[in-house]
């Protein structure tokens, strides 16, 4: 099989060196901000909300999906939109080139990435490519491969004028915004340790149907495919490590990581583990301690904590505050973070802001997701560089809908870090 990440990183490259188009406008001629959406399961239909809560200029111009019965969904949903959506049956795109096709059309400004993760890299690349603005979930990539692509089309993005927004909202909220600032104004004095958590019940499984081939069952249930979702320490998780990251004012430089799977050990739970504790070391010798958990009848917590030598900050999604020093707590208004984040997406391309480009932030921040789940799957402590160099590809072995296997269960202590986890034990 081809390599498709070399490809694709020619492909960027010589595309950037063939047009360094600026995007500081959109859409000649109009002040409508038109939007395409790749990716119509519940997420990807959410976000096409958001976009237009956004802004009374943004319109949905096209959208496209693996499958139908997803895009028939999405498309009935949209209907509450009313003029703001004015699809036709030509504008409505399936199959494995459906992003190709909308991404090729140019009165198209922005794309909203909202496939599952496996697919972020390939299709941010193409985004680029065809010199698009991009609104992309998170996690960006599932593999360290993944991440370098996401890292190079960034650099593209740059080059272009581009702007760049991922699905890290709590970048994006007031109530974060004004706790990090006021970290870096020394308010819980210099940083020295940190955790982080996302423990919680069980998500959704969908069950295998008959008539479903291996490829399509594993792509319906993506959640519990490491090639698909990155585990859902990078698939849900990085929310979390994204947040430590931000405080800290860098990436770990290396982690010891364990896990397992002991709640969810059923076939229609793919192979993933359901349960992750890692130990991140950042430069200085600041330690994060991070958990994620996904176990029904268990203790529930989603948090980040910053403990400093004067205090420690704490946050969830919505409330922030500082303890055990100088104490306070966010009291302002809130703005919904989903919102503002398509809000602060289009401020940067009608140039009402500094561009915003955060490919490589959140192609780090899923790094250190990915580096997490490397070594609990191994047993192994790795670093930052060697995560970053590593030669890990989980691209499958075809994108048809045929026979595929179930990747092996890692197995800490014999899995290779760097095994592409399609290799059966023996």
């Amino acid at each position: 099989m081809m390599d498709r990440r070399l490809f694709l990183n020619t492909s960027i490259a010589s595309t950037a060196a063939a047009s360094l188009l600026s995007r500081s406008t959109w859409a000649a001629g109009t002040d409508r901000l038109r939007v395409g959406l790749v990716g119509c399961g519940g997420r990807g239909t959410g976000a096409l909300f958001n976009a237009t809560s956004a802004s009374p200029d943004v319109e949905v111009a096209a959208i496209a999906d693996l499958f139908p019965d997803r895009l028939a969904s999405c498309r009935g949903h949209l209907e509450q939109l009313g003029d703001r959506v004015a699809l036709t049956d030509e504008d409505c795109y399936v199959g494995w080139d459906a992003y190709k096709k909308l991404m090729a059309r140019p009165e198209i400004d922005i794309v909203i990435l909202a496939t599952p993760p496996h697919f972020r890299p390939m299709m941010f690349a193409e985004a680029i490519a065809n010199d698009k603005h991009v609104f992309m979930e998170k996690p960006v990539a599932v593999d360290p491969a993944g991440v370098r692509i996401v890292m190079a089309a960034g650099d593209v993005a740059d080059q272009r004028g581009l702007s760049v927004v991922a699905g890290t909202q709590r970048r994006h909220e007031a109530c974060y915004l004004d706790m990090m600032r006021r970290i870096r104004d020394g308010e819980i004095g210099e940083p020295v340790a940190a955790r982080c958590y996302w423990n919680q019940g069980g998500l959704w499984n969908r069950g295998r149907n008959d008539d479903w081939s291996d490829m399509e069952w594993q792509l319906r249930n993506w959640l519990y495919f490491t090639w698909l979702s990155g585990d859902h320490i990078t698939e849900q998780h990085v929310h979390n490590l994204d947040a430590v990251n931000w405080a800290l004012g860098s990436h770990p430089i290396r982690c010891m990581g364990m896990g397992g799977r002991q709640s969810r050990t059923q076939p229609e739970y793919g192979h993933c583990f359901d349960h992750f504790a890692i130990d991140y070391e950042y430069p200085g010798g600041v330690h994060a301690l991070s958990m994620a958990r996904q176990a029904d009848g268990s203790a529930s917590r989603v948090e980040e904590v910053i403990q400093g030598t004067k205090g420690r900050s704490v946050s969830t999604s919505g409330q922030t505050r500082f303890e055990g020093g100088r104490n306070w707590s966010f009291t302002a208004e809130n703005p919904n973070p989903y919102v503002q984040e398509h809000r602060d997406l289009h401020a940067s391309i009608r140039g009402e802001q500094v561009r915003l480009n955060e490919a490589r932030r959140i192609a780090e921040s899923t790094l250190t997701a990915i580096m997490g789940r490397m070594s609990a799957y191994s047993g192994r402590e790795l670093t930052w560089d060697e995560v970053l160099n590593s030669n890990m590809d989980l691209s499958p072995p075809s994108y048809s809908f045929t026979t595929l296997d179930v990747p092996a269960i890692p197995v800490p202590g014999r899995t290779d870090p760097h095994d592409s986890l399609w290799v059966k034990e023996s």
